[in-house]
C-alpha cells in the first residue's frame, strides 16, 4: 500500500486530470475561442467615411471550433447572424488544420481520462508493473498536455498565419468585404491553456511523490535491570 503522503499526491493528481478533462470538453463546445471587430470596408469606401463615421461600419465577430456569429455594420444598422463551421464553411478554411485542432483535443480528452485512471490506481495501491506506476502516470499526463499544446498552437497558427477570422468574416459575402481591426483570444482558448498547465502540475506532483519521506520513529528507552534491583 502507498504511504499517506503518496496517496494524497496521487489523489490530487487524479482530481486535476479529471478537471482537465472537463475543461477541454467545455472549451470544445463553447463558441467563443476568438472575438474581434470587423470593418465593412466596402461600405466605408462607398461613402468615404471619416474617423467619426467609421463607427457605423464597425461590427463584431466571435467563433469557436464548430460555430459562431457576427454583427454586420454596413451603414444601415447592425444585422446579427449565426453560422456553423461544418459542413460548408470548413471548405473555405484550412480544412486539414482545423480538423487537426479538433483531433488533437479529442486525443487529449482520451489521455486525460487515462491519466485520471492511472492516478487513481497509484493512489489505491502500488502497481507491480513499472508502466502502471508513476512512470505510466507521467507518460499519460505528458501526452495529454502535449496534445493540448499542439491544439492551442495550431489554432494560433490558423488565426495569425492563415487569417482564420478574416476568412470566416467574409464567408458568403458577395457584395461587402470585411477587414479585421482587432482580434482577442477568449476564455475557451485560455481554458485549454489552463488544461495544459494542469497536466504540467501533475507531472510535478508525480515527481514529488517519488521523494522518500523519512518516517518518524519513537525511541523507547530500555529498562536496565541490575543485581541490586533483583535483591530489593
Amino acid at each position: 500500500m502507498p504511504g499517506c503522503f503518496k496517496k494524497t499526491l496521487f489523489a490530487l493528481a487524479s482530481l486535476i486530470s479529471f478537471v482537465s478533462f472537463i475543461l477541454i470538453v467545455v472549451a470544445m463546445g463553447t463558441p467563443k475561442w476568438m472575438t474581434g471587430k470587423i470593418l465593412c470596408k466596402t461600405g466605408a469606401d462607398l461613402v468615404n467615411a471619416t474617423d467619426p463615421e467609421l463607427v457605423k461600419f464597425i461590427g463584431e465577430i466571435y467563433y469557436g471550433l464548430f460555430r459562431g456569429g457576427k454583427i454586420r455594420q454596413c451603414g444601415l444598422g447592425g444585422r446579427r447572424s449565426k453560422f456553423t463551421i461544418f459542413p460548408h464553411m470548413v471548405k473555405k478554411l484550412n480544412t486539414g488544420l482545423h480538423v487537426m485542432i479538433i483531433m488533437f483535443l479529442c486525443v487529449a480528452i482520451f489521455f486525460s481520462l487515462v491519466s485520471f485512471g492511472f492516478c487513481i490506481l497509484n493512489a489505491i495501491k502500488v502497481p507491480y508493473r513499472a508502466i502502471n506506476g508513476p512512470a505510466g502516470a507521467c507518460l499519460w499526463n505528458f501526452l495529454a498536455g502535449g496534445f493540448v499544446v499542439l491544439a492551442v498552437t495550431s489554432f494560433m497558427a490558423a488565426v495569425k498565419l492563415h487569417h482564420l477570422t478574416e476568412r470566416i468574416a467574409n464567408f458568403r459575402e458577395n457584395v461587402f468585404r470585411f477587414v479585421i481591426l482587432e482580434e482577442r483570444f477568449e476564455d475557451c482558448f485560455w481554458i485549454c491553456v489552463a488544461s495544459a498547465t494542469a497536466h504540467a502540475v501533475n507531472l510535478l506532483l508525480i515527481a514529488i511523490s517519488g521523494i522518500h519521506v523519512p518516517k518518524i520513529k519513537t525511541k523507547t528507552e530500555g529498562v536496565n535491570v541490575t543485581a541490586e534491583d533483583i535483591m530489593y
